[in-house]
């Protein structure tokens, strides 16, 4: 199954160097002249991406807002392209999670879509169903019984076979058929369709519950999709919540991914959330600690990175999938875990406050924060 991707540009030079880009990519391309066009084929088709230039900044907007409010669409990547004048700023407070520069070459743009073609791989992936009726247990203040009607690597729908859970968060507990182990895993509820069903998002998986997750997934696939490749980074900057990593293919903004090294006697995972996302440049990562597991797994890494200095392993990431906004997101980058470092933390504030910045006006920034007494730089 190919990737699928809308464009809207009026720009034959932009929508050349996008359509190799992309074809070079095996992403499929849907190419509209107008907004309105566009609006009436993201109600219609399902796409993993909505990439919209920006020459006419207030189409652009309604396009965005357009694919937020389509059901089939809410969760495709918003890309924007922006002129000059635009900036990131502009790009990000039309929706986007991730924005791009023009005019860009070939090669420039291949870079940037390597990193969002392994996220759209990985959105679909969370968002591909298997019908399956499995019996579930929830906890919270009461015990509830129900049932499956389908499940995903990022979620489940279920059907409550009894008294109906009113809370937001619940444990559950089910079988995998094939599976020895029973599977406990957190979720938020959301409800939708009838009074008794309710579709569950995974929260705080740990490492070893979404391997059994996508394993069981993949054995009910005809022919289940690789990942594509770690991107490997180097990393410039870290504090005890959040670190800078340069590459030329940096996810987008939201992204959650799995940051990993691996020396001669281990190999440590930490889990992240991209805050700041500079094309071809680098990317700000917040490390995620909710979790017992997360906190140890970060600490592990953090000191193994400062014990080897200037000789620090292969950093590589990968994406996990796509976080969903705040409501007032404009402010403060996402509403993240808490880092619980215990103190201030002057790289994450950076990343929280100045994700808009002009790349120059950022790393300026950056500098400077290096100079800092509570500066935790590599």
């Amino acid at each position: 199954m190919s990737l699928n991707s809308l464009l809207l540009s009026s720009d034959e030079k932009t929508v050349r160097t996008l359509r190799r880009v992309l074809s070079d990519l095996e992403i499929g391309v849907e190419h509209c002249l107008s907004a309105e066009d566009a609006i009436r084929l993201i109600t219609r088709q399902r796409f993993e991406a909505i990439i919209v230039d920006a020459s006419n900044t207030e189409e652009a907007g309604s396009v965005l807002r357009g694919a937020k409010a389509s059901p089939v669409n809410k969760r495709a990547l918003a890309i924007m392209l922006v002129e000059a004048s635009v900036g990131l700023k502009g790009g990000f407070e039309m929706g986007a999670h991730f924005v791009l520069h023009k005019p860009f070459a070939v090669e420039r743009a291949k870079a940037s879509f390597r990193a969002v073609r392994a996220l759209m791989k990985r959105e679909r992936r969370l968002q591909m169903r298997v019908a399956v009726q499995i019996p579930v247990t929830c906890y919270g203040s009461s015990r509830y019984t129900a049932k499956t009607i389908d499940l995903s690597e990022g979620g489940m729908a279920i059907r409550f076979s009894g008294r109906v859970a009113k809370e937001s968060q619940l444990r559950f507990s089910l079988e995998l058929p094939g599976v020895n182990t029973s599977l406990e895993i957190m979720g938020e509820l959301a409800w939708g369709g009838n009074g008794d069903q309710a579709g569950v998002r995974f929260i705080n998986a740990s490492e070893e519950q979404r391997n059994i997750l996508r394993e069981w997934l993949n054995s009910q696939l005809p022919e289940p999709e690789p990942d594509d490749p770690p991107i490997t980074c180097l990393l410039t900057d870290m504090s005890l919540g959040a670190c800078y990593l340069t590459t030329n293919s940096p996810f987008p903004r939201g992204t959650r991914v799995i940051l990993s090294i691996k020396t001669a006697d281990l190999k440590i995972r930490a889990v992240g959330l991209v805050l700041v996302a500079h094309p071809e440049f680098g990317m700000g990562v917040q490390f995620l600690q909710a979790t017992a597991e997360q906190r140890d797994q970060v600490r592990l890494m953090i000191a193994t990175l400062r014990e080897n200095g200037d000789k620090s392993p292969e950093l590589q990431v990968e994406p996990e999938g796509l976080e969903t906004p705040s409501p007032d997101d404009s402010v403060v980058a996402f509403q993240a875990s808490a880092t619980d470092s215990g103190t201030e933390d002057a790289l994450l504030e950076l990343f929280r406050y100045q994700f808009q910045a002009p790349v120059e006006t950022f790393l300026h920034h950056l500098r400077e924060q290096r100079q800092t007494p509570e500066s935790h730089a590599n």
